[in-house]
């Protein structure tokens, strides 16, 4: 299958300056960007902190939220929306500088307190987060159910029922009421009353924690950068190895100047720098690396070719035969991240995004930094071969008018 019913004609080479100078304004917009917002966005992953998601049963209001946690003296709070507005879910961070882990589980305590003096509930248990045992529990202890030898085996029954009822649309893990249960079989006044003894109800639930401290941060940030960094000279090596150096040092450039204007726009974009983000940039340099190969393997199978051609029009007649390949395969791939962005969930959403960014930033690269380097290399030793040779053509001739002169005179 050929994206081009021919071979393209297109002047890369020729206009690689142009290339070089677009290549150079996107990294300086990326650097200038993460400067701006003082170096990358990272995230509770790398920087520590806590992190709650809380969902609630109607839409969240951003304002009171963020009162009730400035009450608690958690103003540097950030709010985030999670998933689709339809859902009510946000996330909230807190970035600490404590170092100990009583300090971070302190914070996680202040965001749940401010939760429940805005929004309700109390000291018992929110009925929003329990799961069976929970019930199931309080059901036994109390009088709610038939006696019987069977009563445990009834009350975890009716308590996997009650917390299924509670998750199915259109509550989605939210009631409004205790009296919304009564549809469940087995659910009668007395265990609504059960039930209202020994829960709350407020208006939201706490669905996941994450908490992270300063150390662990800073571990994961040096272990990302070294995943990264030894990815490339493993890269560097193995081309090396399999054609020249000047062709190692070519793509490892190519994919460090991808790499920059990806982080650069992902941070411009808002989007913090978390594990899944590391994870979609060694993606992205891999793929990246895959790409400018199948060009160099072609610019070194036309050398042995057109022995009399320059490297120039080598590298752009090999960019062109390689340019239906690329299309398709980074067009595809391109497509398949678009997709996981909008329908992967929020948890791909920062690996899809550097994917989205990076394919065809990293494409670029290979064609714009990648072939232009080596190029530009190899005319240099060219030109460096022919000074020498011609300054060997000079001293010889010196040489053989010294010899004849002496002879003369002698």
């Amino acid at each position: 299958m050929e994206f081009f019913r021919s071979t393209p004609t297109i002047d890369w080479i020729g206009k690689k300056w142009y290339l070089v100078a677009a290549s150079f304004a996107l990294s300086t917009i990326g650097v200038l960007g993460l400067i701006a917002r003082g170096g990358p966005n990272y995230g509770i992953d790398f920087k520590g902190g806590t992190l709650v998601h809380v969902k609630f049963r109607e839409a969240p209001p951003l304002d009171e939220i963020r009162a009730g946690l400035s009450q608690q003296g958690l103003g540097n709070s950030s709010l985030q929306q999670y998933g689709p507005v339809e859902n009510h879910e946000i996330l909230i961070g807190l970035d600490l500088e404590a170092t100990r882990e009583e300090d971070l589980d302190a914070g996680k305590q202040a965001i749940v307190q401010a939760l429940r003096q805005e929004f309700g509930g109390t000291e018992q248990l929110n009925f929003q987060e329990v799961g069976p045992p929970s019930i199931a529990q309080r059901l036994i202890a109390s009088d709610a159910l038939p006696a019987g030898q069977d009563r445990e085996a009834q009350a975890r029954e009716l308590a996997q029922q009650i917390v299924q009822f509670r998750d199915s649309p259109p509550r989605n893990g939210l009631i409004a009421s205790f009296a919304d249960l009564r549809p469940v079989p087995g659910v009668t006044e007395e265990v609504q009353r059960v039930l209202e003894q020994n829960f709350s109800l407020p208006g939201y639930a706490v669905r996941n924690v994450e908490i992270v401290g300063p150390k662990v941060g800073a571990a994961l940030r040096r272990q990302a950068l070294n995943a990264t960094l030894l990815a490339l000279a493993g890269m560097l090596f193995y081309i090396a190895a399999r054609f020249e150096w000047v062709y190692g040092v070519a793509a490892i450039l190519a994919n460090l100047n991808g790499a920059v204007i990806t982080v650069g726009l992902i941070s411009m974009a808002g989007t913090e720098i978390s594990l899944t983000v590391i994870a979609g940039l060694l993606t992205l340099v891999g793929y990246s690396i895959n790409d400018t190969i199948v060009v160099f393997d072609r610019i070194r199978e036309n050398v042995r070719l057109l022995r009399r051609e320059n490297m120039g029009r080598i590298a752009t007649l090999s960019i062109n035969q390689t340019l239906s390949r690329t299309m398709l395969t980074g067009g595809l791939t391109w497509v398949s991240v678009i997709i996981m962005y909008f329908l992967g969930g929020e948890v791909l959403r920062g690996f899809a995004l550097t994917l989205v960014i990076g394919i065809p930033v990293g494409t670029y690269s290979s064609i714009a930094i990648g072939s232009p380097l080596v190029v530009s290399w190899q005319e240099y030793t060219a030109r460096h071969r022919r000074g020498g040779a011609e300054k060997i053509a000079v001293n010889r001739g010196k040489s053989k008018r010294s010899k004849v002169g002496a002879g003369a005179n002698a």
